[in-house]
């Protein structure tokens, strides 16, 4: 979905509702950080598994 599609669906009040929260939310901790590379990082390694293999060049 491209910005201006996120735009039309949301409405700018929404839109500026959204930044106004996660401005205002806390750092994570580091912690919190290593812990969700951990989870997340399986999951990136099978996007990369299922990936088509690009077409060689003849």
């Amino acid at each position: 979905m491209t910005r201006e599609e996120r735009r039309a669906l949301l409405g700018d009040d929404v839109i500026a509702l959204i930044h106004a929260r996660v401005k205002a939310a806390p750092e994570p901790s580091d912690e919190l950080v290593e812990e969700l590379r951990r989870i997340l990082a399986p999951a990136a390694d099978r996007r990369a598994a299922n990936a088509m293999p690009a077409a060689k060049a003849a």
